[in-house]
């Protein structure tokens, strides 16, 4: 089940909405568990005695940590992180690892390691950093450990987050979970917030993924450069609007319940240096990355060399938890690279002088760059990728692809472009610096429950089509 279905919005969502308001208050936490695990058995039932034993396990693990003091309460730490980590690299990259290590016997014997892949469960990478930042925090006496069972299951398996996010640390919701009064103003924001993110991921980055999917289903050699560009174009267009729109989608959900959860987008792709653009993409997985992995190994304290090192093990880490695959990694370590290149004092007093709008344009080739190795599905075809992209060996008799999209797909991916860039926030910061009065603020909200009315309308039609 997704967010983006019929059977949630239609059935999963308004059922659990109208159990949980109707519940006495002190059932509705476990009105949300219960829900969450439905959910997550109807994606796979199998996976579901492990989320539920690592839950107990590490709710205990929790208490564990809190109770003793000194060298053992480290030692707990140590074997509760190790155990997490252990429980994601077998289902997330024994297949990948024994791939490689099946590889590398083959260059020096006969012998070989059938790779095996086990069935991933859903949200594994998320609830994992969910749990870690947890005991983490519990160790540094940030937080006491969470004394309800049902609270603590509510916190890891939250139905809203688990799917891509945002990323929970338990400290920002852990006032939130006890209780949550809930307002018609914050149900009122919510579905706003859930109908945007509807829009950003079927009206948006569906379609545009169509295109996409024609352009990178071809070989690198039967491209054109224009294909090529376009190709990666539209891909930095469809993971923009489908990420950032499940993000709206799992915030403006939690609002519905009472949980405040953090902003996990801020229009990217108008950054003016590749720091800047990890302060605005994903921006609680970097905060993880920042607070639970770089700080711990030194951060920027120890010299350029020792932060350019932290810097390329957090996105050598970072490429890793987004999929097993070197492509993953090589696209981290190119965040990685740019990211400690940035931090050398010529470098630094070039960008000072650099104009903005330049700056903002090399960080758009950057990313650009980077997504053709996330996308492709392996390292051959991303270099293969990058030469079409170049120019190099190019066949003029390849696919022109460019020509097979449509006017109205032209019209969306220039709307696109333009929507991923903070234009709307800065209509709304000079409509109300002009002010306006009381029956003019009337107008604007019920134009705008009129439009997300239509947005819904819109998004039910494109789910029905699927």
């Amino acid at each position: 089940m997704v967010f983006s279905s019929l059977v949630f919005v239609s059935g999963f969502l308004p059922i659990v909405a109208a159990i949980y308001f109707l519940s006495p208050a002190r059932f509705r936490n476990a009105v949300l568990v219960t829900a969450s695990a439905v959910f997550y058995a109807w994606s796979g039932i199998l996976a579901v005695p492990l989320v539920a034993l690592l839950v107990v396990a590490n709710f205990l693990l929790g208490r564990m940590i809190e109770a003793p003091t000194g060298r053992m309460r480290r030692i707990i730490l140590t074997g509760a992180v190790s155990l997490n980590l252990a429980v994601l690299i077998v289902f997330k990259y024994s297949g990948f690892l024994l791939g490689n290590v099946d590889s590398l016997l083959g260059l020096f014997s006969n012998l070989r390691v059938p790779a095996r892949y086990l069935p991933l469960p859903l949200g594994i990478s998320f609830f994992t950093f969910h749990i870690i930042s947890y005991l983490v925090d519990v160790h540094r006496g940030s937080v006491r450990s969470q004394p309800s069972p049902t609270a603590f299951a509510l916190y890891i398996v939250n139905f809203p987050q688990l799917i891509a996010g945002p990323i929970i640390r338990y400290r920002q919701i852990a006032d939130q979970l006890p209780f949550r009064a809930v307002r018609f103003a914050d149900i009122d924001a919510g579905v706003g917030r859930f109908t945007i993110g509807l829009v950003k991921k079927l009206l948006i980055a569906d379609p545009i993924g169509s295109v996409v999917d024609q352009i990178f289903m071809v070989s690198p050699d039967q491209l054109t450069t224009a294909a090529a560009w376009l190709g990666v174009v539209c891909y930095a267009l469809q993971i923009y609007f489908d990420f950032s729109g499940y993000s709206d989608m799992a915030i403006g959900l939690a609002r519905i319940f009472g949980f405040r959860f953090p902003e996990n987008f801020n229009y990217p792709y108008f950054a003016v240096s590749m720091r800047d653009f990890w302060r605005r993409w994903h921006m609680t997985l970097s905060a993880w990355f920042r607070d639970y992995v770089y700080m711990p190994l030194g951060g920027n304290q120890h010299g350029p060399w020792r932060t350019s090192r932290n810097l390329w093990i957090v996105f050598f880490l970072a490429g890793a938890w987004h999929g097993a695959g070197w492509n993953f990694i090589v696209w981290g370590l190119w965040q990685g690279l740019f990211l400690s290149v940035e931090r050398l004092a010529p470098v630094e007093a070039i960008f000072a002088l650099t104009p903005r709008l330049v700056r903002r344009g090399y960080v758009l080739l950057v990313v650009l760059f980077g997504w053709v190795f996330f996308r492709s599905p392996d390292l051959k075809f991303a270099l293969g990728y990058m030469a079409r992209m170049f120019g190099f060996g190019e066949d003029r008799d390849g696919l022109p692809l460019m020509l097979n999209v449509s006017a109205p797909m032209t019209i969306l991916i220039a709307a696109a472009c333009c929507m991923s860039l903070p234009l709307w926030p800065g209509l709304r910061a000079f409509l109300a610096s002009l002010g306006a009065s009381r029956r003019a603020a009337v107008g604007i909200e019920l134009s705008r429950a009129a439009l997300t009315a239509g947005a819904m309308v819109l998004s039910l039609g494109a789910m029905a089509g699927q």
